[in-house]
């Protein structure tokens, strides 16, 4: 994206309704046009760029309710932690100014891919940060899973977290998973409250799984109707599943990134 090249300087700005961050798109949009961008009244899908104002459950939100655009993101937080949104509402300026002379780069996330099938029928899902497959009601359920064909482990306990490099600063990151750098092409899977005794034995940690590989998750015949699939947050109950596969979708969504160092930044600053 170069303005340079573009007569088009349109630009989506979305917010969320709490005082700081309508306050904050307020004076962002003043700014905008006073640099000669117009700020569109409803979503425009040619716009050249998304700026969401928020925390990252505005942005995650954003991008499923837009149908993941190819118009780049960017975000300028709000919120509390903020791993998606690298502005800072202090700095609309000196953002602006890279905007303005197309210092930044266009980085493409990975998403990740669920199909869930039941007894009847098959469902899509896509994922930005995770997808979590667990019990209902903080039920025990028993998963045999399979990575590229190959079986792996009869898994026990809470549940399994499947997540994209940018997801795994996430949910992730907090059930013990690892953090992974976010262009990288691959999928994270990470226990959650696996069991382990003389009876049941999974594993442990998180298990990182390239892109040319699928993962596959079969619930014994008694969990089929006890499991619970949340995507980013928003929760899905099916009957009678017996078997969920992901993989790296084909689809992306691009965002703006202001220096790669902000990501080791985000890092030291948010969790250290």
């Amino acid at each position: 994206m170069n303005n340079s090249t573009y007569k088009n300087k349109k630009i989506n700005v979305i917010y969320n309704k709490d005082e700081e961050s309508s306050n904050t798109a307020a004076l962002l949009k003043q700014k905008l046009n006073i640099r000669g961008y117009t700020v569109t009244k409803n979503y425009d899908t040619e716009a050249i760029l998304n700026i969401c104002v928020g925390g990252d459950g505005s942005f995650l939100t954003a991008v499923h309710h837009y149908g993941f655009p190819d118009i780049p993101f960017v975000g300028i937080n709000t919120g509390h932690l903020g791993f998606f949104q690298e502005i800072s509402p202090t700095n609309l300026e000196e953002f602006l100014d890279k905007l303005d002379s197309n210092d930044y780069i266009v980085d493409s996330l990975y998403l990740v891919e669920a199909l869930v099938c039941t007894r009847t029928s098959c469902i899509d899902l896509i994922g930005i940060n995770e997808i979590v497959v667990k019990g209902i009601e903080s039920k025990v359920i028993h998963l045999n899973i399979s990575i590229d064909n190959t079986y792996l482990e009869r898994f026990s306990g809470d549940g399994v977290i499947i997540s994209t490099p940018m997801g795994s600063s996430a949910y992730n990151f907090s059930s013990g998973g690892s953090i992974v750098y976010t262009t990288l092409d691959v999928l994270q899977l990470t226990p959650l409250a696996p069991i382990n005794s003389k009876v049941y034995r999974s594993l442990t940690t998180s298990a990182i799984v390239p892109s040319d590989m699928e993962i596959k998750i079969a619930p014994e015949y008694r969990d089929e109707n006890s499991i619970l699939i949340t995507v980013d947050g928003n929760q899905h109950k099916y009957e009678n599943i017996t078997e969920i596969s992901f993989k790296l979708s084909k689809m992306t969504i691009n965002l703006l990134n202001m220096g790669k160092k902000d990501f080791w930044s985000n890092v030291r600053d948010k969790f250290l």
